[in-house]
């Protein structure tokens, strides 16, 4: 039998990540959550999350995820901050190489998450964290009494634009379309918030500014043609995600978007490995769904590492 150092490795510790590892570790699997950056990933950033099942009155992401990585703990789970470079999944043990050495494990879960879209205008790298954002819990406060921007239609544009509005005077949200993407309830608390202007069929295509940092955005009509400027001192862009998968290279498929292949077993092509959450071919990007898919990612696994075990 070959001897690794883990029955089971999760690359991600956001709530798919955590849920495996809670379902991992009950399962009595010798478990280990690696995460490049701090536990919780996207949903720290997340205001307000009022649609996770038993927390009527809702709850801040970084709430709902600290009670996760405490759960966590509470069943031993070993959580290091370490970046996956490369994984080498093609043998019976699972390599995956960090930046100080390469460990083994009987399976794999990915759960890395999907990171927001950037749009490529003139401007927006120059001023990305300098008047460019994509998180408003993070910089709201910076844009007090101040005209801001915002770009997308979908949920989290529409919830983070509502939450700006505490703090900013005046709000534009820019959407491609004449109507929005996100939930009744959402669009209806966005279209009746005075302090929100909607530009219609219209797409950002520059953002203007000065060493000082942002003073405009350009946005253009998709069915007239016609550009105008709009002052603003900051715009937050929130057009949709894409998944962490940079260092699966060609380990396990992806589609054509890099989002990781599975099935209803949360199955990737290569056995032992799995995927769950927001960083797999999902039609829907939730906390409630990247908790459904890490449970049965992880009961999976551990079935996958008793057979292992039982050779």
């Amino acid at each position: 039998m070959t001897n690794t150092d883990y029955d089971l490795v999760i690359i991600g510790g956001g709530p798919a990540g955590l849920t495996a590892s809670i379902y991992a570790a009950r399962a009595r699997l010798n478990v280990l959550v690696l995460e490049k950056s701090a536990t919780g990933g996207q949903i720290l950033v997340t205001d307000w999350i009022e649609n996770y099942p038993g927390f009527p009155e809702g709850l801040s992401g970084a709430d709902l995820v600290m009670k996760m990585a405490e759960q966590a703990r509470r069943f031993g789970v070993e959580v290091e901050t370490s970046p996956v470079l490369s994984l080498d999944v093609g043998g019976k043990a699972k390599k995956l190489v960090l930046d100080d050495r390469t460990i083994t494990s009987k399976a794999v879960i990915i759960a890395t998450g999907a990171s927001p879209v950037k749009l490529g205008v003139p401007g927006e790298a120059k001023y990305y964290g300098q008047g460019i954002s994509t998180c408003a819990t993070c910089d709201a406060p910076f844009f007090k009494n101040s005209v801001v921007a915002a770009v997308g239609g979908g949920d989290t544009a529409v919830q983070e634009s509502i939450f700006l509005t505490r703090f900013v005077e005046k709000l534009y949200l820019v959407h491609r379309r004449d109507k929005l993407r996100a939930t009744m309830i959402l669009q209806e608390r966005a279209l009746e918030n005075p302090k929100i202007e909607m530009v219609w069929d219209s797409v950002l295509t520059a953002v203007n500014g000065s060493d000082a940092g942002v003073e405009s955005i350009t946005v253009k009509n998709v069915k007239t043609g016609e550009t105008r400027d709009l002052p603003v001192e900051g715009c937050f862009i929130w057009v949709g995600t894409a998944p962490n998968t940079d260092f699966i290279a060609d380990a396990v498929e992806v589609d054509d978007r890099s989002f990781v292949v599975v099935n209803a077993r949360m199955e990737t092509s290569v056995t032992g490995v799995y995927a769950a959450g927001d960083v797999r071919n999902t039609p829907l990007r939730q906390v409630a769904t990247a908790v459904g898919d890490a449970a049965i990612a992880a009961s999976q696994a551990a079935q996958y590492v008793e057979a292992w075990e039982n050779e």
